[in-house]
């Protein structure tokens, strides 16, 4: 059993950046596709990005495309979301997640979430 736990979320000013990370205790992450997600009040949740085992190939969502990246240590089992470019828009609570192998809609393994507000 994989424990995930987000850190690095805050209040920024529009324009600003954040780093949010996902550490993992229980199991190595070097075993899972890892994946991004948010949820705004009152909203769906919202595929943000994910990023494979290897750390090579990585997928944005349509709203954070060129913005946002994605990244991954397996030597120290965290997955990183590095916010550059921030909108109100993106505030939501971020929640890492272990993507499924066999339905890349899946995600499991949520973390409790960081909130991240962004001041227009």
């Amino acid at each position: 059993q994989v424990q995930l736990v987000e850190s690095g979320g805050g209040l920024v000013q529009t324009g600003g950046s954040l780093r949010l990370s996902c550490a993992a205790s229980g199991r190595a992450l070097s075993n899972y596709n890892m994946g991004w997600i948010r949820q705004a009040p009152g909203k769906e949740r919202e595929f943000v990005a994910a990023i494979d085992r290897s750390g090579y190939n990585t997928e944005y969502g349509d709203s954070v495309e060129g913005r946002f990246t994605v990244s991954r240590d397996n030597a120290k089992n965290a997955v990183y979301l590095q916010m550059n470019s921030l909108k109100p828009e993106d505030t939501a609570v971020y929640y890492c997640a272990i993507r499924s192998d066999y339905d890349s809609s899946v995600f499991g393994s949520w973390g409790q979430g960081t909130q991240v507000t962004v001041a227009s």
